[in-house]
């Protein structure tokens, strides 16, 4: 019983790093994309 708690254990690790790294590269895209926001307020400003 040991293993099977061990191996359900390295499941759920294994599940919320995917998890943490999608959202690292979906909160990178909206950095982004905020970034080219500002950028086209800036011309409309000037």
């Amino acid at each position: 019983m040991e293993k099977w708690i061990r191996n359900a254990v390295v499941i759920l690790v294994m599940m919320a790093f995917g998890v943490a790294l999608a959202g690292c590269e979906t909160a990178d895209g909206f950095g982004k994309d905020l970034e080219k926001l500002g950028q086209n307020i800036q011309k409309k400003a000037n």
